[in-house]
């Protein structure tokens, strides 16, 4: 067989039809059966993280997916984002920070594979969940469901993507990295809403996508129906404990999404999942007979532009193992780090040997791979309960903190326990590099409030607020006027809206604004006005902030107003006056072209210095170094940010969380936005912020502090090297004992400068808050600056033979932090 396949290979090349068809020969074959994905005939246990190249840039790509790889990936995931890439029907767009073959390619040149998840559907808290608005316009359609209008457009751009892929040789079956796709998305939970269609639309979606013939597997995520051979898949926190598992016994257990923490919208705390939490999650589906895990987010990056989901914040999944700004955010990249090189450790036994499951008492399992007194036995030890414990296993017994696993490649010693954090422990501060508190740095512009007279688009009752902008802008002005016989301070206006936020003005004055959250959009405006005798004019701005994002029968959602009535007034509204988005937003005043086109006044030149639609400019010079820089707008209310008219994102530092604070107060400055000198900074404020207290400031990952005791576990590195030594003679031997220790390393062009604390005894606290205990050996310092000080990484052994024994018979740790420059 071999010999026939060199043979035709050759015959291709004699015959001049070129070396890509050599290559495609030469692809890597791609099927899976009840265990795992089968790559060139080998069973492979697989680690990814999700990056979405739109929600960075592409000078970024490069040092991310490095930074995932490092931390023990395989794979990278990214969903497709239709709705940037077709703007306008049959209009497309693969350029900049869109340009998916470019990132395709680089995950290719950095060795690793990728997954694809088509949708086009995404939901991915990404406006309109990645659909182009102009389908709501398709006459007849349904969104999702098996509805022609809808299948023939989805269908058309699935096939653009896989042709593009095709074209480009970057299926794993031609030589290329991509190894699974996804066709639609968390279908499940929409799916009874659509009955009988919603069933043979599954069908359809998976026979549509198999017929592309890509030569690689296709998923359906959350799709308990998906129709063979589409592979089932698992989302969510704790696939180890809720996937009911494959729907049929030759489909593997993979898990497209492991939340890493949560997507965060405005008015809402952060959510904060702690590393040891995903390592036991990660642990136990892998016990179980999982083969794939997919973090999402490994880095969320930003919503860039208005391209966020209806109040889903700028920055997303910042708590990712790679934080907004492509920073490391331990200890999670580290502690994952960890447990991935000891699941890699014990790949093959998993792969080839049987499971075996039984308790070890009435509350704790062991989950058994081989056999144990064979060189080839690998045991995960599980303790998913709030109390510690010790248990016996084949005689011996192993401690096991509460919620934890333990997992021993031998079957007989511990190498790493999910609850045992032995990476180092990073803060993320934010230096301020220049202040922008001059006035006169400051120029302004008013925008203008519509009325009634000056609007021409008009009609007889209220537009729905979506389907009147078509996704072209935020903003919507809803305009009547009226005739008043008598003046009236006393007036009561009434508006009820479905979302999101709306602002009033009477007599071009402002009076009020409300809005609704991401829990419940749908809101009403009380107010009392003044009302002059004569003409009176009322201008409502409603306004999105992001469109939804996913549910079934999206083509029907609503915003915008739904009532406006002037209590004790009888009054009707016959004819309605409207204009879609602002005048700077038509005048492109964020970019360096328009804002030459209108007429700036000093800051100081307003009457009210800060008030409600305001725009704002400012130049400054890029900041010297290659940190990533954040806007700080702490300051400022609610709006939309430009540098050298590329869209940071909206903001609303106004909108608090229960605790009283802002859901996101820095907003990411990618450096490719800049230029060295005169960057044009424009924002608009939409309420009354004040610009003089924003400031650019760098992001440093500039301390690292570690924490272990005795109990800690060696790295897993030196289990590695331990098991490579023995196999050299081929004899098995038990495995010695490395003592556990601090491993400390600064970011990329830094080293450690300064060490802030040390003590080796019995330290109170944590990396986040500590202190010298009674116990403490009075070199700590002196050893750490002697190991550490100077170097980019540092390693230091916890043990009394470095520090001394300063309290005999007592357990001790070691806590250090240092300073990075």
């Amino acid at each position: 067989m071999k010999m026939k396949l060199w043979y035709i290979m050759l015959l291709l090349v004699y015959l001049g039809l070129g070396l890509g068809l050599v290559e495609m020969a030469m692809g890597k074959e791609v099927s899976y059966d009840g265990r795992s994905l089968i790559i060139n005939g080998q069973h492979t246990l697989l680690f990814s993280g999700s990056i979405h190249y739109p929600r960075s840039t592409p000078q970024m790509w490069h040092s991310l997916i490095g930074k995932a790889k490092e931390g023990g990936l395989d794979v990278i995931q990214t969903y497709v984002f239709w709705n940037i890439h077709e703007p306008k029907q049959g209009q497309y767009d693969f350029s900049g920070r869109k340009d998916l073959v470019k990132f395709i390619k680089e995950i290719q040149a950095q060795g690793l594979y990728a997954s694809l998840r088509i949708g086009p559907f995404i939901e991915s808290e990404w406006s309109y969940g990645g659909l182009p608005f102009w389908l709501h316009d398709i006459p007849g359609i349904v969104y999702r469901t098996d509805n022609e209008p809808f299948k023939e457009q989805m269908q058309r751009f699935t096939n653009k993507i896989v042709s593009m892929m095709k074209e480009e040789r970057l299926f794993a079956s031609q030589g290329g990295p991509i190894i699974i796709s996804q066709i639609e998305n968390e279908y499940n939970t929409v799916e009874r809403a659509f009955h009988e269609k919603g069933v043979s639309y599954v069908k359809w979606a998976a026979s549509m996508a198999v017929g592309l013939q890509t030569g690689v597997p296709w998923v359906m995520c959350k799709q308990d129906d998906a129709p063979d051979p589409i592979i089932n898949t698992c989302n969510g926190m704790r696939c180890g404990e809720t996937f009911v598992g494959p729907n049929s016994p030759n489909k593997p257990s993979l898990w497209t999404e492991n939340w890493t923490s949560f997507y965060q919208a405005f008015g809402d705390e952060e959510y904060i999942r702690p590393a040891q939490d995903i390592a036991f999650h990660v642990a136990l589906f892998i016990a179980k007979k999982g083969s794939f895990v997919n973090y999402y987010m490994y880095h969320g990056g930003t919503n860039f532009e208005r391209t966020a989901s209806a109040f889903v914040t700028t920055k997303y999944y910042d708590q990712a193992p790679l934080d907004e700004y492509g920073l490391i955010s331990e200890p999670k990249w580290g502690h994952l780090k960890e447990l991935h090189a000891v699941i890699k450790l014990c790949s093959k036994t998993l792969l080839s040997k049987q499971q075996t499951s039984f308790p070890l008492d009435d509350l704790h399992q062991a989950y058994v791979y081989g056999d144990y007194n064979s060189e080839e036995c690998v045991a995960f030890l599980v303790n998913s309960h709030m109390k510690d414990v010790t248990v016996q296993f084949h005689n011996v017994s192993y401690f096991l903190p509460h919620n934890s696993i333990s997992i021993l490649p031998d079957c007989k010693n511990i190498a790493f326990n999910t609850a045992k954090i032995s990476a180092q422990y990073g803060v993320r501060t934010m230096v301020p590099t220049e202040n922008f508190d001059s006035k006169l740095r400051w120029e302004v512009f008013k925008e203008t409030v519509p009325n009634f007279d000056t609007t021409s688009l008009r009609a007889n009752m209220l537009l729905e607020h979506m389907n009147t902008t078509k996704d072209e802008s935020d903003y919507l002005w809803y305009t009547f006027r009226f005739q008043q016989d008598s003046p009236n301070p006393q007036a009561s206006l009434v508006v009820k809206s479905a979302g999101h936020v709306l602002r009033a003005f009477v007599n071009g004055k402002f009076i009020g604004a409300a809005h609704g959250s991401h829990q419940n959009p749908r809101f009403s405006l009380e107010n009392t006005i003044a009302l002059g005798k004569g003409m009176n004019y009322i201008s409502l701005l409603s306004q999105t902030v992001g469109l939804v994002d996913s549910g079934a029968y999206m083509e029907s959602k609503v915003a915008g107003l739904r009532g406006v009535t002037i209590e004790d007034n009888d009054l009707r509204i016959y004819s309605w006056g409207y204009q879609v988005g602002l005048v700077g937003e038509k005048l492109e005043i964020y970019s360096d072209v328009g804002a030459r086109n209108v007429q700036w006044n000093k800051f100081g030149s307003l009457t009210n210095q800060t008030q409600p639609l305001t725009w704002y400019k400012i130049e400054f010079d890029a900041p010297t170094g290659n940190e990533p820089l954040a806007l700080n707008l702490g300051s400022m209310g609610k709006g939309q940010a430009w540098i050298n008219g590329q869209g940071i994102g909206r903001y609303w530092v106004s909108f608090h969380t229960p605790k009283g604070k802002p859901s996101q107060t820095w907003y990411n400055v990618p450096r490719s936005f800049l230029k060295p000198s005169k960057n044009l900074l424009i924002l608009l404020e939409e309420e009354n912020g004040n610009p003089l207290g924003i400031s650019i400031d760098k992001v440093l990952r500039a301390r690292a502090c570690g924490l272990v005791s005795e109990s800690h576990l060696p790295p897993v590195r030196s289990w590695v090297e331990e098991k490579e030594r023995q196999g050299k003679n081929g004899k098995h031997r038990s495995l010695k004992r490395v003592s556990p220790s601090i491993q400390l390393r600064c970011p990329r062009g830094k080293n450690i400068s300064h060490i802030l604390f040390a003590s080796y005894g019995t330290p109170s606290g944590n990396c986040e808050s500590y202190a010298q205990g009674s116990c403490h050996a009075f070199n700590s310092k002196t050893i750490v600056e002697q190991a550490c000080l100077g170097k980019g990484s540092c390693s230091i052994s916890a043990t009394s033979e470095n520090f001394g024994d300063p309290c005999p018979g007592l357990s001790k740790t070691l806590v250090v932090d240092a300073q990075c420059k």
